[in-house]
């Protein structure tokens, strides 16, 4: 069996380090590396905004977080160091402002695809040093960036999230909504798009049991949109309520687009049919494991329990690892359609 050992390199250099933690918890937000380092080590380092590389083999060529120092807290006895992966210049992290893009008649985004628009999103933003589009692919289906045409000063990750939620693929018994996430080419960080996987007929990356390699389980409790506005072709389009719910859960809103609908009542039947998925995976699950390190968000693992209700395929979320220079322990959050696993764990405490 491979052994794997958590190094970090700093600017090209590997260094000597405590301890760490990494932090993924998927959803277009960034990736978070903290770690400490000997005073004597990090005590005369320049250190801000310097790329930071973690691996967990030697040998590898892709590292499993690639980021930018943000923050740094001197102690008495170590440094403590923050760093966000590129996704980290979408939002407020150590940086005081996040990446702003100005679209006029003359510099815009019109007419392009989803995936094209944001590739020139970013290059607008001024990032493409940092976040590569080279294989960023597009959205199913594939649709126009144009109804309506995005105007003034918007930050990138609003335009990311209003371009991305313009297509929800419908053509299965749930609609799928398309994600944008951070792979690693080996050099860079590339932004790519991909549709939601489909639990029943994506192949499982990865099984895991109560027996060999899962130590603890936990539930969370998301919130779900509970009134939907759904905007179809020329300008047609429906809002769908549920007050049950909105009771239970609060007032949470979505808006989304499919220019397929060509009424307000196909685009209302749209509308309960992505309530019904969101309420069906309202729930996510922790398990504390010793595999799945290198677990990505949106692959698909199986959970196998004596009881096959409980059994099935789970959609990774994120993931936290902790780790010495010696050792690890992780964490994986997951999501999926009912049954659930929420009787299962209550059941097993009994």
């Amino acid at each position: 069996m491979k052994v794997l050992t958590p190094s970090i390199t700093i600017d090209g250099r590997h260094i000597d380090f405590i301890d760490g933690a990494l932090t993924s918890t998927g959803g277009l937000t960034a990736a978070s590396l903290q770690f400490k380092l000997p005073l004597s080590v990090g005590g005369n380092m320049t250190l801000w905004n310097k790329e930071v590389l973690l691996y967990f083999n030697e040998f590898e060529g892709t590292p499993l977080f690639r980021g930018y120092v943000k923050r740094v807290k001197e102690t008495l006895q170590y440094v403590e160091i923050f760093a966000q992966d590129a996704l980290g210049y979408l939002k407020l992290g150590g940086d005081s402002t996040k990446a702003m893009v100005p679209l006029t008649d003359r510099d815009n985004i019109d007419g392009l695809t989803v995936g094209n628009a944001i590739s020139k999103a970013i290059s607008l933003a001024q990032l493409s040093d940092k976040i590569g589009t080279d294989c960023i692919g597009d959205t199913t289906p594939l649709i126009s960036s144009s109804r309506p045409p995005l105007r003034g000063t918007l930050s990138l990750e609003d335009i990311i999230k209003q371009l991305l939620s313009k297509a929800i693929d419908d053509s299965g018994s749930v609609p799928r909504p398309n994600i944008g996430k951070l792979i690693d080419d080996g050099s860079k960080s590339q932004f790519v798009i991909e549709l939601e996987s489909d639990l029943k007929t994506t192949d499982p990356v990865m099984i895991f049991n109560e027996y060999d390699n899962i130590t603890s389980l936990k539930i969370i409790n998301k919130k779900i949109p509970t009134i939907i506005i759904v905007n179809g072709a020329n300008d047609v389009k429906a809002q769908f309520s549920h007050e049950g719910a909105i009771e239970a859960y609060d007032k949470t809103y979505l808006e989304v687009t499919n220019e397929k609908l060509k009424s307000p009542a196909e685009c209302k039947d749209f509308a309960q049919k992505l309530f019904r998925a969101n309420l069906e995976t309202q729930y996510e699950y922790g398990i504390d494991s010793f595999d799945g390190v290198y677990l990505e968000e949106n692959e698909v693992v199986t959970i196998k329990t004596d009881d096959p209700e409980f059994s099935g395929n789970y959609r990774v979320r994120g993931k936290k690892i902790a780790f010495t220079p010696g050792g690890f322990s992780i964490g994986i959050n997951i999501n999926r359609k009912p049954p659930t696993l929420a009787e299962y764990i209550k059941q097993q405490d009994n």
